[in-house]
């Protein structure tokens, strides 16, 4: 592991890391912030996956959550968003490959051999951020568009694994949007059964944890109508029973001003939930 960025940030440290992931067989980059508190004892850990495009500079440059876990003692770790390198897949457009992981482990040549990025948040990485002694094994996790399909769903089909869930714009039913639709038959083939175990929506219908989602989006978000349909989401919740704040912003769109003004109720959020 070989820090790469070390930067002062309200009482804490900015750092980016890059290291060998066994899992995605390629070199990855993640961002991971200190707040003041880890340098007295353990603190709870909140991973942050980001969406389409991105990589680990988008979250740790654009929403201004240092402020807002240093306030709480949370350690904010921001990974990458796909594998990279030369020998990694890819395709042309933005939703596909690089920058574009779904965090799903993908089934299908020639995605198979790199695009674990569902092994990777689970396991790879935890595994080396728990083992420094600034972090807990209090766990929660939260994403935006792509990001927030990947919280979501990771915290359902991990039930016990995280405290808290939240997501800005997630794509709540990607095997009824095109983003999804593209990616999944890519990735996953084409048998639909298969692409149910990656969809909030699908999984909420045999969800064995009652973990509350908390959600912002945006009413002049771009992607609103085509790709996020949150009004999916509020339907499964009310079928199953599951706790559900869905925050409709009057004016919000998809970026990241949306993300900054609203992280401080995130982290807050997760702070009630780590204890934090």
């Amino acid at each position: 592991m070989q820090r790469i960025e070390h930067r002062a940030s309200f009482g804490g440290w900015q750092d980016v890391y890059r290291h060998e992931s066994k899992v995605l067989r390629c070199e990855m980059t993640v961002g991971v912030y200190f707040p003041p508190q880890a340098e007295h004892g353990p603190c709870p850990v909140l991973y942050w996956l980001s969406g389409l495009t991105c990589n680990e500079q988008n979250f740790i440059t654009k929403a201004g959550a240092q402020r807002y876990a240093a306030e709480h003692g949370i350690i904010l770790v921001a990974p990458d968003t796909s594998p990279r390198g030369d020998d990694v897949a890819d395709a042309d457009g933005y939703d596909l490959g690089k920058g574009a992981g779904f965090y799903v482990n993908a089934t299908q040549d020639p995605w198979s051999k790199h695009y674990r990025m569902y092994d990777y948040i689970v396991d790879e990485l935890p595994a080396w951020v728990e083992a420094d002694p600034a972090a807990s094994d209090a766990r929660a996790i939260s994403g935006h568009s792509m990001g927030g399909h990947g919280a979501l769903t990771i915290a359902l089909k991990n039930p016990g694994r995280y405290r808290s869930v939240s997501a800005f714009s997630p794509i709540v039913a990607p095997s009824q949007v095109p983003w999804g639709e593209k990616a999944f038959t890519a990735y996953l083939g084409d048998d639909r059964a298969a692409w149910a175990q990656y969809d909030t929506v699908e999984l909420l219908k045999t969800a064995k944890e009652r973990l509350p989602l908390l959600v912002d989006q945006g009413d002049a978000d771009e992607f609103l109508d085509g790709q996020l349909r949150p009004q999916l989401l509020r339907a499964a919740c009310d079928a199953a029973g599951h706790p559900l704040e869905l925050r409709m912003q009057p004016g919000y769109d998809h970026s990241y001003y949306f993300i900054a003004s609203f992280i401080g109720d995130h982290i807050a959020h997760h702070a009630r939930a780590l204890g934090g």
